[in-house]
């Protein structure tokens, strides 16, 4: 095996292993139910999304794929704000239970 597949295969495992500890966290640290079963549920849309846009990358040929980081790049960012902001509003409303 060259250093280039052994690093690829790390590499990958490394950031696998990153996303399912920030996902457990992202839903461990929730405050209440409502935030907790929303953090879910996007936790789920995001992989589901990640693995999605990583087979398309794979599967598409070359000119191509440079094209799929376009709206990649611009949903990515505009769905985190969401998230954030929707977790926050949740956030407020189980509290405003209590």
């Amino acid at each position: 095996m060259n250093a280039g597949l052994i690093g690829g295969i790390i590499g990958g495992i490394i950031g696998i292993a990153g996303g399912v500890i920030g996902t457990y966290f992202s839903i461990k640290n929730t405050e209440g139910p409502k935030e907790r079963a929303f953090m879910i549920k996007a936790s789920l849309l995001f992989w589901f999304a990640g693995i999605v846009f990583i087979i398309v990358l794979l599967v598409l040929p070359f000119p191509y794929k440079w094209f799929l980081w376009v709206p990649y790049s611009i949903a990515l960012p505009l769905g985190i704000r969401f998230l954030n902001k929707r977790s926050a509003q949740l956030k407020q409303e189980d509290a405003a239970e209590r």
